[in-house]
């Protein structure tokens, strides 16, 4: 480990450099520093006053991350969080103006391009896209992927970013990709609080950088607390580099560069990211930045003072050991500028600050206020004709700075309190509120998805070409035929999880391919799922088209932060800023034990939405669905059949060609009688009882649910109940999960509640999990008998004298 606190002369390296250079340098970094902080103490002082929603800055880390923005290239990426604004204001990727913005929630794209308001402020990106959802040239801009709240969450990702860097390096099939990379030169930098590296995750992503030997420069901010819960509970020795030190490279031996700097100290901080991203980008080595001794001056966020928590030696303390204090202190001892100079840099740092704030809130602002008049004008219109409404106009009117949930708020009672007086008057306020009801949902509920041409929603169907000679295989050779296809003509296909490369996967999916393409497209892992998420999150941000497998879809939970957190609401967050077209491939449904029989369908549906979630029933639906998904730019979920690897399946002519449409149901058994929906491993079983009950005289219509996100578009559901007026909705998951969204969506969304003449019906599984063995899945799960029985039972109450009872 680099210790750059101790045996420092305090060098700075300026051989390139004229005094009248550096001198400048030194001056712009402490006005960069500088007004970094004004913004931080304005913006807590808007938050205390109401004007915004909430607070968390980043004071105290100016100065180390003046140091660390030197060091970032064009080309670079940043994976950090919502500490760091001073980086991004040094290294060009955020104006204080576009900080305020975000502060006050700016819908407006071009005025707050990191999220349109959609994030809290400190929340940071740049777009990597153009207008019509083209990649733009990410080698000749600096990037940052979009942060999320949750502490050490921007470690899995981070991975996948510097990961990236090395396929572009070492696998010489992508030299033609200079729009990603120029050769892998490009660093990922990551930053956290000292607190957050007590997360499982930050250890797992670091032991994943080990391992890898990816260019990842994680930078530590320690300020020796986590909120108000100091270092002694949060780190073994209080010091993680210290415990860290068994990850330091050797002779022979891959590892980390480690290096400790004091986070006041600007010649040592500028020294110490100049060593470290050097060693990072030319040889490919991770490094762990310490930046210790870093102050909170302003406290954790604007929820409360830090002054409830910290003794008075230690806030002492931290007001001389403030970096601005030091820089300062530095500057005029080196005789860069005089006090008074500095004070006119602050002084006129504090004006320009000013200013921007105002802009930035008349940014916001004068907009609602135009709204807030258009509408009074219609308010006081039926203000004449309704008394209530007079009412509602005075409150609007006393809104001196009104948010525009209030404006519509006011315009949608008066259209409430009007609605037994029809005017012309009310007929425009009607036709008002439309039209702000589109711009509102412009403005905060677009981009789930990325919504552009290459959106796999455009891809229709393409069907499975068989001939006389087409051979009957394993399901799982079907599989491997698509993946073959596919590698073959992208190279930026890559695929990794446990047991995939050498093996070709626990089920044979991927088998040969690794020595067809290499260990650099086709990869083992440990055992880590939150960091192959990751891996593929920021292998996709960089342009690749990774498939990131999970060995069982009951070990999904184990990463279903990453899933949920980052991967699920990244086009959303950066409104379409960002994407991240990536296919995550697991298994799951029947086979055997607690764990290796999960069907957590409805756990997914309710944690994942902006990815698509597919679940073929066997092995050449999942090769449709992954060919449909590889020409698309929006990430998936496919959960293919634990137990249809070995069934016999015949082998289409078109195996990387043919495609299933996302959102597309089918009809596998047409039939009278009732509609029965389903999906995955549960179609066999239901096939198989649709043929029993024919001999019953009941023909059920059996539908294969396909994709549950998106389900059913063209309301297929719907047109099966107008023949058969009756619905049973079957699956393995437990009640309440997928099998009540299936049923929620055909009688609310398709409108299907009105061609039923019986109650609809689920048949799922029981509530806990599935118990070892054979007779555990038969009494756990719905069995051919249990669907046989419950079709009975539901024909059977419209006519009972044509159908005895079975008990």
């Amino acid at each position: 480990m680099i210790d750059a606190n101790k045996n420092s002369d305090n060098a700075f390296e300026t051989s390139e450099l004229t005094f009248d250079d550096f001198k400048k340098m030194v001056i712009n970094d402490y006005d960069i520093a500088f007004k970094s902080r004004q913004a931080s103490i304005l913006g807590r002082r808007e938050v205390l006053t109401g004007k915004a929603k909430f607070g968390i800055f980043g004071d105290g880390k100016e100065v180390a991350q003046l140091a660390m923005s030197k060091a970032f290239k064009v080309g670079d990426w940043r994976a950090g969080y919502y500490r760091d604004q001073t980086f991004m204001f040094a290294s060009g990727m955020l104006t204080i103006k576009e900080l305020f913005a975000q502060l006050y929630a700016n819908p407006n794209i071009e005025q707050e391009p990191a999220s349109a308001g959609r994030q809290m402020n400190g929340h940071f990106a740049t777009r990597c896209l153009n207008s019509d959802g083209s990649w733009k040239n990410l080698t000749e801009i600096k990037n940052s992927s979009s942060d999320i709240s949750p502490t050490s969450g921007q470690m899995a990702r981070l991975v996948g970013l510097a990961y990236a860097s090395k396929l572009y390096r070492q696998n010489t099939e992508l030299q033609d990709f200079k729009h990603f990379s120029v050769s892998g030169n490009e660093v990922a930098f990551g930053t956290i609080g000292n607190a957050s590296t007590s997360e499982g995750l930050f250890f797992e992503a670091i032991n994943a950088a080990g391992v890898l030997q990816i260019p990842m420069a994680i930078s530590v901010w320690d300020d020796n607390y986590g909120i108000s819960v100091p270092a002694k509970y949060q780190t073994t020795k209080e010091d993680i580099s210290e415990i860290l030190k068994g990850f330091q490279r050797e002779e022979g031996k891959p590892g980390f560069e480690i290096f400790k700097v004091k986070g006041w100290d600007y010649v040592a901080l500028c020294e110490t990211y100049e060593k470290a991203i050097k060693v990072c980008r030319e040889e490919h080595v991770p490094v762990l930045i310490h930046v210790t001794e870093v102050t909170q001056p302003l406290g954790h966020s604007t929820s409360g003072s830090h002054e409830r928590y910290k003794s008075q030696e230690r806030l002492a303390w931290e007001k001389e050991f403030d970096c601005l204090v030091k820089m300062k202190e530095w500057i005029i001892s080196s005789a860069i500028l005089t006090e008074e100079e500095i004070e006119n840099i602050e002084e006129e740092g504090k004006k320009f600050v000013k200013a921007v704030l105002r802009e930035a809130w008349a940014d916001v602002t004068t907009e609602i206020k135009k709204e807030k008049q258009e509408a009074l004008a219609l308010i006081d219109a039926i203000a004449n004709e309704v008394e209530d409404v007079k009412k509602v106009s005075l409150i609007l009117k006393s809104e001196v700075d009104p948010l525009r949930k209030e404006v519509i708020s006011a315009v949608r009672k008066t259209i409430r309190l009007s609605r037994n007086q029809p005017s012309e008057n009310r007929n425009q306020l009607i036709n008002w509120y439309h039209k702000e009801l589109e711009a509102n949902k412009e403005r905060y509920n677009t981009k789930l998805f990325s919504g552009t041409q290459l959106s796999p929603l455009n891809i229709k169907s393409i069907k499975p070409i068989y001939t006389e000679d087409s051979k009957m295989i394993d399901g799982r050779e079907v599989l491997n035929a698509c993946f073959d296809y596919n590698f073959s003509k992208n190279p930026l296909i890559v695929a990794f999880g446990e047991d995939l490369g050498n093996i070709g996967d626990v089920n044979q999916g991927f088998a040969g391919l690794q020595t067809k393409y290499g260990e650099l497209r086709v990869v083992d892992t440990g055992i880590r799922e939150m960091t192959i998420i990751g891996q593929g999150l920021g292998l996709a941000q960089r342009g690749f088209r990774p498939i990131a497998e999970i060995q069982y879809l009951d070990y999904v939970t184990f990463a279903l932060n990453i899933l949920s957190d980052d991967l699920a609401t990244l086009s959303y967050r950066t409104k379409a800023g960002q994407i991240a077209p990536m296919i995550v491939r697991t298994r799951g449904h029947r086979l055997e034990g607690i764990w290796h029989a999960g069907s957590p369908i409805g756990m997914l549906l309710n944690s994942i939405k902006g990815i698509h979630l597919c679940l073929p029933r066997n092995m050449t639906q999942a090769a449709g669905m992954y060919n449909t998904l590889l020409k698309g730019d929006e990430p998936a979920l496919v959960i293919e059949c634990l137990n249809a690897y070995r069934l016999k399946e015949r082998l289409p002519e078109n195996p990387g060609e043919f495609t299933i449409a996302l959102g597309e149901v089918e009809i596998l058994r047409e039939g009278a009688d009732i509609t029965v929906v389903s999906y995955g491993s549960t179609l066999k079983l239901v096939l198989e009882a649709a043929e029993e009950l024919a001999a019953y005289g009941i023909n059920a219509e059996v539908i294969d649910a396909q994709t549950l996100m998106p389900f059913d578009l063209a309301m297929d559901c719907r047109k099966s109940l107008e023949k058969t007026n009756k619905l049973l909705i079957i699956d393995e998951d437990v009640p309440g999960g997928a099998s009540a969204f299936i049923l929620r969506d055909i009688l609310e969304r398709q409108n299907g509640y009105y061609y039923l003449d019986a109650k609809p019906e689920t048949l799922t599984a029981k509530p806990h999990r599935t118990p070892y063995g054979s007779d555990g899945d038969y009494f756990s799960k719905p069995s051919i008998d249990d669907i046989v029985e419950k079709i009975y039972e539901i024909i059977k109450i419209e006519k009972p004298t044509e159908f005895a009872p079975i008990f």
